[in-house]
């Protein structure tokens, strides 16, 4: 059995991609080391954890303290590097799909399907007899082709397994949850597609293991020189030569993407970013968030992301009830304007049951009552060239300056973009951003702004920051848009 140059070539690039989503999916998953069913994530409801903090609760406590460093060399790039394991597994994402929709095409297209997809029922027994000869530490019989249980095996992680993790993957961005409510039901929840997308890295894990065991139980040579060069009367010394350059390539392109990104995570965020922030756009850009789900829906617990501020003009607002806050609405604008709490209960109310879809990976609902920040934007009147609005927050002292981010006009128009001030039908708590916050459905909620105090209006965010619209894009290297 030979394989034709194409297939060869799809199978290492395949293996490339795999070890760059299996690490950046490992750095993504210890920023929240737990895993959920429900989209609550109720602490203590997790089905599996890959952390032994136990979170005290005398005191306030933030999903930041449940983030673990993830293992240093088993993770890409490891540590606390959220920010930049996102952009590398999405970039590997779709160098993945590309690569495998190619090696599809080629496998439907050539005949070589033959191969992977069985044209009988008698599969079953046979891939049966097989198994149970493996269990017996003996090898099939050989037949110049794929016994039954490898036939079924490859088939079921190009057919089910790969479109599965592709799917599952979906079900985790907010912009098309937001658009269309029923698609992480598929899956049970947002949550449940979580579970199934870790499970299904296990299983390809698992997958890998059992495929390069079986290429040494069947001769490790022969089978390595049909992998490589395409038959197994090929030279062995060429064989384990080009193996040998083939796996090195794979161990240099990882090792150089984690050395570059702790060297230059500015530097790696904006390349990786040129290739994926384009296709996330089109695909995510124009989505408008459909949610509308029930008080039934709403969370018995809701967990806390950064700390109230502690400085003394937002103590002193806190004292006073906020009395004194004002919004005041700046920048690229016909008419500023300074809005008292009260101003913003005068105008138009809007509520919404949606879900929070938190960067780290928990989610939980809530019930949001507020401004719709078109409303303010009608009244402000921007100028035709203000492009981006950028909210501003009280200092925080766990971020190295004042909490800051921003919005295309576009995102900001929405109908549920809105300017919360309550929360479950109370008074937005410090906790959770008093007096008023940025709600966007489409977005994680890091793009979410709390403590707001002040909104501008601007024609580019190259001024604002480091020049990437947001703390967490200028200092964490989190994307610049948050649809996924």
């Amino acid at each position: 059995m030979s394989f034709p140059v194409w297939l060869r070539l799809t199978h290492f690039v395949n293996l490339l991609f795999m070890t760059l989503l299996i690490r950046s999916g490992i750095q993504i998953l210890f920023a929240h080391p737990k895993l959920y069913w429900r989209d609550d994530c109720l602490p203590g409801s997790e089905w599996l954890k890959f952390t032994r903090k136990q979170m005290p609760r005398d005191r306030l406590w933030t999903s930041m303290d449940e983030e673990e460093p993830a293992p240093s060399g088993l993770a890409l790039p490891g540590g606390r590097t959220l920010g930049l394991g996102r952009h590398w597994h999405y970039v590997s994402v779709l160098g993945w799909v590309l690569s495998g929709g190619l090696y599809v095409t080629l496998l439907l297209t050539t005949g070589e399907w033959r191969r992977l997809i069985p044209t009988s029922w008698a599969v079953f027994p046979e891939a049966w007899h097989a198994f149970v000869t493996y269990l017996h530490f003996q090898l099939p019989p050989e037949t110049g082709h794929y016994n039954a249980l490898q036939q079924l095996s490859y088939a079921g992680v190009v057919f089910v397994l790969a479109p599965l993790q592709i799917l599952t993957g979906a079900a985790l961005s907010p912009a098309i949850d937001a658009r269309h409510p029923w698609y992480p039901r598929l899956f049970g929840s947002r949550q449940g597609a979580r579970s199934l997308h870790f499970i299904g890295l296990g299983l390809f894990c698992v997958f890998l293991v059992i495929h390069v065991t079986e290429v040494v139980l069947h001769g490790f040579g022969r089978e390595m020189s049909k992998i490589v060069l395409g038959s197994e009367q090929a030279s062995r010394a060429g064989t384990y030569a080009a193996t040998a350059v083939g796996l090195g390539l794979v161990l240099l392109v990882n090792v150089w993407a984690t050395r570059a990104s702790r060297a230059d995570p500015t530097g790696t965020q904006k390349r990786l970013g040129r290739i994926f922030y384009p296709v996330r756009a089109f695909f995510l850009g124009r989505l408008a968030s459909r949610q509308h789900l029930t008080p039934a829906d709403i969370s018995p617990y809701f967990r806390v992301n950064g700390r109230p501020p502690t400085g003394a003009e937002y103590q002193q607002h806190l004292t006073e009830r906020f009395a004194g806050w004002r919004l005041n609405v700046k920048g690229l604008v016909r008419k500023s304007l300074s809005l008292r709490l009260e101003d913003l209960h005068a105008l138009r109310r809007v509520r919404q049951i949606t879900r929070h879809d938190c960067i780290q990976g928990w989610s939980a609902v809530a019930e949001w009552t507020g401004l719709p920040l078109s409303e303010l934007i009608a009244l402000c009147e921007p100028h035709p060239e203000a492009r981006f609005v950028v909210f501003h927050a009280f200092a925080q002292d766990e971020h190295p300056v004042p909490y800051y981010g921003s919005l295309p006009m576009e995102q900001a128009l929405h109908p549920q973009t809105i300017l919360a001030y309550e929360m479950n039908g109370q008074p937005l708590p410090p906790e959770h951003g008093a007096p008023l916050r940025l709600r966007v459905e489409t977005q994680l909620g890091f793009k979410m702004v709390k403590y707001l105090h002040a909104i501008e209006f601007v024609e580019s965010l190259e001024h604002v920051g480091k020049g990437l619209g947001g703390l967490r894009e200028d200092y964490q290297q989190y994307g610049t848009e948050a649809g996924i």
